[in-house]
Formats: C-alpha cells, structure tokens, sequence
C-alpha cells in the first residue's frame, strides 16, 4: 500500500455554509456517475428525511468533492418549482475542506466514492430491519433498493424463517439413508 508523503490537513473546524445548488460547480475528474434513476431516488429520500448530508467542496469554494448527486438532486427538486428541505428551502449545506494539497483532494474525491464500497451487509440484520419496515408506515422504496432486491430479500426471510418447522421434532422416528464410502454398502434406518 502506498503512503503519501504529504503532511496531514490541518484540523480546521467544519463550518457549515449554505449555499445555493446552482453556484457549485462540479469536479470535472470526478469519476463517480449519478444516474437520473439514483438522482430521483436521492431527491425522494432528501424530500422525506431532509437534507442531512452537506456537500464538500474544495477551498476555492465552489467545486464539489463529495455531493454531486445531492446537489443535482436539489437542483432537480428546484426545477420542479418545489423547496429544497433546508431552512430556507432554496440553499443547501455544504463544508468547505480546507487545507488539502492538490494531490489529497483528487484522492479525497476518490477516497469519498469508494470507501462506502468496500462495505458489506449483515444479511439477518438487513432482513429483520426489512421486515420490521415492512409492517410499519415507511416506504421501503426510500432504502434505496429496487423492488426486485427487496422481493428477494423478504422473500429469503420468510423462507428461512418457515425452515426450522420443515424438520422433525427431536425424539420422532427418522428414517435415514446410509452408505459406506468404502464398500458403497446401503442400508436404511429409523431413529431409536
């Protein structure tokens, strides 16, 4: 793994500023792509749960490091003549990351985009928060999953969760197939 050999950012606080989407411009080397599908679904969550994630933007305060997709969804939800979830409803928050050298914000900018990749999900607990939505008031489309992840999600809960009731109560006679490896003799029997 390569090191840089670039001193540390100083720690500054974050300030949060808000700023109006339209006066962002983005990074043109950012090689994260938002499509108008993932952009809609940002916008719904945004419109449901607020504008809780601030856009980073470089020192010369206006391109973008982090939030290209929260700023082209704010600019969509403005285009549909509607206010932006944010105190005055036409600015967003941003933080302006001060202190990078060239080199720390293009791998910032990349850094940003993959990390949340490399994740992974524990799969009985994303199954037991999708059921327990699924009962509730919330839109499971606002998770972020198509509704083909969410039917192949629920739909291996609730097998698993009817498997144990396919099998045999301990003590029931159980009747079982055995051949030996060796001499390939087969015999069957019940449990005792």
């Amino acid at each position: 793994m390569r090191k840089s050999e670039s001193a540390p950012p100083a720690r500054q606080p974050l300030v949060v500023a808000y700023r109006r989407p339209d006066e962002l411009k983005a990074y043109g080397r950012n090689a994260r792509r938002h499509s108008a599908e993932q952009v809609e679904q940002i916008a719904a969550s945004m419109q449901e749960f607020g504008f809780t994630n601030p856009v980073l933007v470089k020192d010369d305060g206006e391109t973008i490091g982090a939030g290209h997709g929260r700023q082209a969804a704010a600019l969509l939800i403005l285009s549909r003549g509607e206010r932006l979830p944010t105190p005055d409803g036409e600015t967003i928050p941003t933080i302006t990351l001060t202190g990078l050298s060239e080199d720390q914000w293009r791998a910032y900018v990349l850094a940003d985009n993959k990390l949340a990749l490399n994740a992974t999900w524990d799969a009985d607990i994303l199954a037991a928060e999708l059921r327990a939505l699924e009962g509730g008031t919330a839109d499971l489309s606002l998770t972020g999953f198509s509704e083909a992840e969410l039917d192949e999600l629920l739909r291996e809960t609730v097998d698993a969760a009817q498997a144990p009731e396919a099998f045999p109560e301990y003590g029931e006679d159980i009747e079982t197939e055995h051949k030996c490896p060796k001499c390939g003799y087969a015999w069957s029997g019940e449990a005792a």
